[in-house]
């Protein structure tokens, strides 16, 4: 899937496979801004879609950019430099120095009375109170918060006001969808802290220091006596850490290729961590000199108590082998990717676990990629796969001028990015339903070997296009919003790109909001993009996630804005402006901009959403926002 962010992975993995930056010498002290012609700005200066542009990268720290170079997915560009440049690199375009960070965050953080402290004995059931558990809230992934754990009546969502702000420290992406229960949130962050805030004030309990950025969204659950945390960060390692005082309890890494990531949440159920796995070497394969592709996409079961592993099921059987050698004669491997980007769902009546795939990286192209697959809860034997998209092979040199690693599939890049929901239909029988890249939208039976129950058409699709990051149900209509990001056609390298937001995105392309219902997929409504207006550098597209409350619809949009819609006629009753500065409860400077990923919770009254996503064109901004009716 290319809505993959920059990787920022161990140094030492990259070690392990030679992958390492050149030692510093003794001489001149490097000139940062020469470095970033020579090294960066052909890409991030030229409006090439999948880069961050300078605006993105200056509200990042010199560590995040030092991390990437060194270890995450710009380690290919990296490898050659010295310590020295890759740190004069970070300071120039950052503007900030390595030190930067560690002192804003050790100074600024507002922490609530007694932080820290144990605390057991005011949270003997988190539960009690209203919450929002993980990605979808339910086993089923319906992303549709009850009224009861909502309280936000309908009527009462067009007087929804910012109530506080909390802003990452040097970061330009907000992408972690927060999780709220017993009155606390727990968020992850690019910055590879997992926070714990105090929902009504944002205060914060503790910040735990992770291996690597974390996505995914936290999971509460109970561990001997008390309430663990579970997440994933980006190196494929899964944690659980005491919810109260966010001590490590345990981690695990889930897979041992340096690309591995954990995006999608993983799923708590009957005390096993059901944990998805993708990663970025779809990225890597734009590189002529890499032996495209050896990742595959897998599930794995692991002990909530101890972190074990109990099964492990890959999404593609058959294991890597040589295929071909590309033009510059590297050897290509074959089949793989197939990740799974998004948080499984659990059917404990047919004791079953399902997820949704990505595309392959390489050829041949597997029969499971693009797909819906079913596992066996106890032993994770694949039970059944229903491909949606097939000989969809794709790495990101497939968009490039040369496509030496571009696979001979040349696949349109259609990957699932949604979870599977699953639902009851009238008449007994059930469904899966899922949005694709394509545009398309999915109902099959998971108790008929995925048998397509129906299919209708949201968007046209695209690389960056169709439904990116899931959709709601609320047992009458599943809603779904589309991407269908566009871009302007920019000079070839060299140009530098115009406009104080990131630019290339064509405001007159993308986004939507549909209603099907979800047991035909008849469209009930649809409800156009207001549109850009003369904003700068802006897109309608519509790519996060979609949440959904009784008789509302929540959006977030790449334009910033955050809208809400009636469920019976798609009219839009609240829309709020996420771009601008925040004063933040932790001190830290923080702005919003696109919002893309995960989509908004409401809990208890309130409604938190991230703002800022500098990736792909999108503004950069750093913040999560609690909204509360006045």
């Amino acid at each position: 899937m290319t809505t993959r962010p920059l990787l920022l992975l161990p140094l030492a993995t990259w070690l392990s496979t030679g992958f390492a930056p050149a030692q510093s010498v003794s001489g001149p002290a490097p000139n940062g801004p020469a470095l970033y012609q020579k090294t960066c700005a052909r890409c991030h200066d030229a409006g090439v879609e999948r880069t961050p542009n300078r605006d993105a990268l200056k509200q990042m720290s010199a560590e995040s950019i030092r991390l990437a170079l060194v270890s995450g997915s710009m380690a290919k560009m990296g490898f050659e430099l010295t310590g020295a440049e890759i740190a004069a690199i970070g300071e120039f375009v950052t503007g900030k120095t390595l030190a930067a960070v560690a002192a804003e965050t050790s100074s600024n953080q507002a922490l609530c009375p007694a932080a820290g402290a144990p605390a057991g004995a005011t949270w003997d059931d988190p539960f009690a109170k209203p919450f929002w558990n993980g990605w979808g809230v339910d086993l089923g992934q319906h992303r549709f918060q009850p009224a009861a754990m909502a309280q936000l009546p309908a009527d009462r969502v067009p007087n929804l006001k910012l109530k506080w702000a909390f802003a990452f420290p040097g970061a330009s992406r907000a992408w972690a969808q927060p999780t709220v229960v017993g009155g606390r949130i727990f968020a992850g962050s690019a910055g590879r802290k997992v926070y714990s805030l105090d929902a009504k004030t944002g205060c914060t309990w503790w910040a735990f220091d992770a291996d690597a950025p974390v996505r995914t969204a936290v999971t509460i659950g109970p561990l001997e006596g008390g309430w663990a945390a579970y997440f994933g960060d980006q190196h494929g390692t899964a944690y659980a850490v005491d919810a109260l005082t966010g001590k490590l309890l345990w981690k695990t890494r889930t897979d041992e290729h340096p690309a591995a990531v954990i995006t999608g949440a993983p799923t708590l159920a009957a005390g096993r961590l059901y944990v998805p796995l993708s990663s970025g070497e779809e990225v890597f394969g734009a590189s002529p000199k890499y032996e495209c592709c050896k990742f595959r996409g897998s599930l794995s079961a692991l002990d909530a108590s101890t972190g074990k592993v109990i099964w492990k099921s890959y999404t593609i059987a058959e294991s890597p082998h040589p295929v071909r050698k590309n033009q510059q004669g590297v050897q290509l491997w074959g089949p793989s990717g197939a990740g799974i980007w998004s948080s499984p769902t659990v059917d404990l009546k047919k004791h079953a676990v399902y997820v949704t795939t990505g595309d392959s990286y390489s050829d041949p192209a597997a029969s499971t990629s693009d797909a819906f697959l079913a596992f066996e809860l106890e032993t994770g034997k694949l039970l059944w796969s229903r491909q949606m998209t097939a000989n969809d092979a794709f790495t990101v040199d497939c968009i490039s001028p040369v496509k030496t690693n571009c696979p001979e599939a040349k696949g349109p890049d259609f990957d699932f990015g949604s979870s599977p929901m699953l639902v009851d239909l009238p008449g007994g029988k059930r469904a899966l339903i899922a949005g694709q890249k394509s545009g398309m939208v999915h109902a099959v039976d998971p108790d008929q070997q995925g048998e397509v129950l129906w299919q209708v058409r949201a968007g046209k699709g695209s690389v960056l296009g169709g439904v990116q990051w899931g959709s709601a149900l609320d047992g009458e209509n599943v809603y779904v919003a589309v991407s269908d990001l566009g871009f302007v056609p920019q000079p070839a390298t060299g140009r530098k790109a115009p406009g104080p937001l990131p630019s290339g995105l064509n405001p007159k392309a993308g986004g939507g909001m549909f209603a099907f219902n979800m047991a035909t997929g008849k469209q009930v409504w649809q409800t156009p993009p207001p549109g850009c207006a003369d904003r700068p550098g802006c897109s309608p597209a519509q790519s996060a996630a979609v949440t959904a409350i009784p008789g509302v619809v929540f959006s977030g949009s790449l334009d910033g804005h955050l809208r809400a819609y009636a469920t019976g006629s798609g009219r839009i009753v609240w829309d709020i402006d996420t771009v601008r500065e925040y004063q933040t409860v932790n001190g830290v400077k923080g702005n919003g901009g696109s919002i893309d990923g995960p989509g908004p919770v409401v809990v208890g009254g309130m409604l938190f959403t991230n703002s800022g996503y500098g990736t792909f064109g999108g503004a950069p901004g750093n913040v999560l926002l609690a909204f509360a009716v006045e």
